[in-house]
């Protein structure tokens, strides 16, 4: 069985879910993948102008993944977008149907024409939509509204949607669509070994830390309330900034730039606290952080707000959630007092791998 996968994210971006997907779906089936890299599916604005600093460095791409990169004009959310970009996309379903001969799998990891165009091609014995967030959240405008339609024709279109939280599949089974539960995970066999050897000055300079993009759903205001009410610790912030941060960042807070992924596990390990502060909006109530496993799975405690599927772990050990700036003092002391065995930080790695969490969508996609 192989697979023809539309991914939200470039196959050299740092790893998350998509890159996760095709790779347990090689390993269970050792099968071929096309990987479909993304192509604009919003209008313009002002920041595509600027410069953008390159992806980390990222490894080869393997022998069995065949990239593929569509040529688009930055106008699907237009009216005859997709006849328009249709043209360019002569050569590229040329390439899918000589890959799809033998039962080949699709699956859309973003709603877009191009994807609902292969929907309708008699090419595949299955089609799956992996719903990784709301959408049409990140858009704006007209830009937002084709992107509601267009992932509304997509989830009704393919055999199964694949969710990754339960606010999302909460939503897709009252739209009448085959929801299937499939959470994040952490890629366990390329974690760094435990346990960890942490530096002796941590004991009176603890680190917080956080690893992701900075971006409208990151909420400085606890930050800010974190690094005053622990003058001593270092909070460090790692990841690309999209959109400004306040303009006087207290001394102990430390911005780094974006990492590989290894790198950024090994940066991780320097944790003494995981820190995962989202803002409560329309993006953040349909997300499960996979920053969430990764900071476990090393052993650390995670302190998050209280959004998306962070809430329904209030009590998950090992998680501490803060509701507002006032708790963060007392949340921060219980986090830096948890430890767990090193027995129990391993079977969470194995009960959280993305091996056993893929075994759940063999059934719905194979």
């Amino acid at each position: 069985m192989k697979l023809v996968y539309l991914s939200p994210v470039s196959w050299h971006s740092f790893a998350q879910r998509p890159q996760e997907l095709v790779r347990q779906f090689h390993a269970s089936t050792r099968a071929p993948v096309l990987w479909i890299e993304p192509y604009p599916t919003r209008l313009p604005v002002p920041r595509d102008l600027l410069q953008h600093s390159p992806a980390p460095h990222s490894e080869p791409v393997p022998d069995w993944l065949t990239l593929i990169r569509p040529r688009a004009l930055p106008i699907e959310p237009l009216p005859g977008s997709g006849w328009l970009n249709r043209l360019f996309w002569g050569r590229l379903m040329q390439q899918v149907r000589h890959f799809a001969q033998g039962p080949t799998q699709l699956g859309i990891g973003k709603p877009s024409r191009l994807a609902l165009q292969l929907l309708r091609e008699p090419l595949f014995v299955g089609s799956f939509y992996d719903v990784m967030d709301n959408v049409p959240a990140f858009y704006s405008g007209w830009s937002r509204r084709a992107m509601q339609q267009r992932q509304r024709e997509t989830a009704r279109a393919v055999t199964t949607a694949l969710t990754s939280c339960s606010n999302l599949q909460h939503y897709w089974l009252q739209q009448q669509v085959n929801a299937r539960l499939l959470l994040n995970g952490c890629a366990s066999e390329r974690l760094p070994s435990l346990p960890l050897c942490r530096s002796t000055a941590h004991a009176t300079r603890p680190v917080f830390g956080y690893i992701g993009t900075l971006a409208k759903w990151f909420d400085w205001d606890f930050i800010l309330a974190l690094a005053h009410a622990f003058p001593e610790a270092e909070v460090r912030l790692i990841g690309p900034q999209h959109g400004t941060s306040p303009p006087a960042l207290a001394a102990n807070i430390r911005c780094l730039p974006a990492l590989s992924h290894p790198a950024a596990l090994a940066a991780m390990s320097e944790f003494d606290v995981g820190l995962i502060p989202f803002k409560r909006n329309d993006i953040t109530r349909f997300v499960d952080p996979i920053k969430f496993y990764e900071y476990r799975a090393l052993g650390l405690p995670v302190v998050s707000t209280d959004f998306g599927e962070m809430s329904v772990r209030r009590h998950t050990p090992g998680v501490f959630l803060s509701d507002t700036a006032a708790d963060i003092p007392q949340v921060m002391r219980q986090a830096l007092a948890f430890s767990e065995p090193l027995a129990n930080t391993l079977q969470f790695r194995e009960a959280n791998s993305w091996t056993k969490r893929f075994e759940v969508a063999h059934a719905a996609i194979l």
